[in-house]
């Protein structure tokens, strides 16, 4: 059935598979089906101009798609990423960085490398020198959820 479509197509049925997946990343956002549907375009343009060909057989066809589509998708991450404005808070929504530079004290203390500290509210797993509880601390780094102290 999948093979009368094609040969009734032709050229066309890579511009449908295209259709069906620009149509796919609306339902499944993520920006991810729109390269490879575009691949899948670009290879039924292709495909129009050299339909006819001895050489222009599935596997050829197949082979230049998902170049196409690994092509096309790396180009896009590209272009996406490097779209980021700069903003005026660049730490928002990550707190733990946003803390770097402040003290506090300890209010577990650091025995074998770990500790922990109060802070705006929140404790905070640390990791540090060994200090005694209260000891003052200042946060030199973030990692995920932990912080990295020295001794203020």
């Amino acid at each position: 059935m999948l093979q009368a479509i094609v040969t009734e197509l032709g050229p066309w049925s890579w511009w449908v598979v295209g259709l069906l997946l620009l149509g796919a990343e609306l339902i499944m956002p993520g920006v991810f089906l729109v390269w490879i549907g575009l691949g899948a375009i670009v290879t039924g343009t292709i495909s129009l101009a050299v339909w006819g060909a001895p050489y222009w057989g599935w596997q050829i066809q197949l082979l230049v798609f998902a170049a196409l589509a690994v092509v096309a998708t790396l180009l896009g991450r590209r272009f996406l990423s490097g779209s980021r404005d700069e903003t005026d808070e660049p730490l928002l929504n990550q707190r733990g960085a946003s803390l770097v530079g402040r003290t506090a004290t300890l209010k577990d203390p650091i025995t074998e490398g770990r500790g922990r500290i109060h802070l705006d509210g929140t404790y905070w797993p640390v990791t540090g020198p060994d200090l005694p509880s209260g000891s003052r601390v200042k946060i030199v780094s973030s990692h995920g959820g932990d912080l990295t102290v020295d001794a203020a």
